[in-house]
């Protein structure tokens, strides 16, 4: 990481940390608040372990990791890159924010300069997550096809929101496709033939935030998973499979249960990150005699309106749709600032609607979004400063 990407991250840090400090120092001081905190645990903050990009990158990717102030890579980084050029099965298990994404981009990309036929399949267990890391990967493709004598990288979204008009070209001339488990087994598996260029090529096979796919809901996708594999052999393909998780205890047999295949488990986070208060809160009594509790819905609102006059960016998530709506009006009513900067996320929402909050978020425009879980795996929230649950 060069000097000026690592001391603007450390400003973030720095910045964020003291913000956050101030009002947990506020908040430990407030009887209101701090009599009814039950757990308050402290991750300490982490610095980064960093090793050299490798000499065998190609020098696109080289010449785009530098124009991204990237100098250097984070050891599971590295340990990624070389285990996936050995030709094994991972799963990268590391924290929020620990720069996942480089750890399947790398190896695809740069297979996909060197071999025009290489084709690359992305999971995402949501159309929002598939849309981000969209973003990122067209960034590198373009990048990359600046460089002399590199090809064009056509990358392509395809999901329930894909333009019918725009799916052929797709499948004929994308060759890094982003998609979600649903939409590969009843949009593509079903109409392989349509894809058989694509699975001639198939190279890759990226399954992210795979902790999702637990219970009944991953045997299906196990399922998928199978019928996946084995259509790619009947086009002659192989793929080798890169995952990635959220910090679970059982990543290594997860992963092989899921691709049925070994995998090597990557887990030593190289990354660094500042410290996390983690705070249970307890509403308090209102009424000793029945022992009725004040409501979580109003205690999160005033715990977030905290938050927000310290101008600290804030998810609040709820489990229904309908209490999203309600916690939104209060915090617009409860909180005196701008209350444009206040959003609410769910699904049934449009897709342009989704996106501009998704990107409000990223921009910081967005200081609180009351959500459901329909924004969980939505967006990297590697940014955020607090969330309430």
């Amino acid at each position: 990481m060069p000097e000026s990407a690592a001391s603007k991250l450390e400003s973030m840090i720095s910045s964020a940390a003291n913000r956050t400090d101030t009002l947990i120092n506020l908040w430990s001081r407030d009887p209101t608040i701090a009599d009814h905190v039950v757990e308050w645990h402290i991750d300490p903050e982490q610095a980064g372990h960093f090793v050299d990009v490798p000499s065998d990158l190609h020098p696109a990717l080289v010449r785009y990791l530098s124009n991204s102030n990237v100098k250097q890579l984070y050891t599971h980084q590295y340990e990624a890159w070389q285990a996936v050029r050995a030709g094994q099965n991972i799963v990268v298990v590391t924290g929020t924010a620990s720069g996942k994404t480089l750890c399947y981009n790398l190896p695809v990309l740069d297979q996909a300069i060197r071999d025009a036929d290489c084709r690359a399949l992305y999971l995402f267990p949501t159309k929002a997550l598939a849309q981000d890391q969209y973003q990122v990967l067209l960034s590198a493709a373009n990048s990359i096809q600046e460089h002399p004598g590199a090809s064009p990288i056509p990358v392509s979204v395809y999901d329930g929101d894909t333009p019918l008009s725009g799916r052929p070209s797709i499948r004929s001339k994308s060759r890094l496709v982003l998609t979600n488990p649903d939409m590969l087994h009843t949009g593509i598996l079903p109409h392989h033939t349509r894809w058989a260029e694509f699975f001639r090529g198939l190279r890759y096979v990226i399954i992210d935030e795979i902790h999702v796919y637990r219970g009944v809901f991953g045997s299906h996708v196990a399922n998928v998973i199978r019928r996946l594999k084995r259509v790619a052999a009947f086009y002659g393909a192989y793929p080798q499979f890169i995952l990635t998780s959220a910090t679970i205890a059982n990543p290594g047999a997860l992963a092989s249960r899921l691709i049925e295949l070994p995998v090597n488990v990557i887990d030593q986070d190289g990354a660094p990150h500042g410290k996390r208060y983690f705070l249970l809160y307890n509403p308090p009594i209102i009424n000793p005699e029945l022992g009725l509790r004040s409501s979580a819905t109003h205690e999160s609102v005033r715990l977030t309106s905290d938050l927000l006059e310290l101008n600290i960016q804030t998810l609040l998530f709820c489990r229904a749709r309908r209490t999203v709506e309600m916690m939104l009006m209060y915090l617009q009513q409860s909180w005196g600032g701008n209350t444009e900067a206040l959003r609410s996320y769910r699904s049934g929402y449009l897709p342009n609607d989704r996106r501009a909050i998704e990107r409000d978020l990223r921009q910081g425009t967005a200081r609180a979004v009351v959500a459901t879980n329909a924004l969980e795996l939505g967006i990297d929230i590697g940014s955020m400063d607090s969330v309430i649950l």
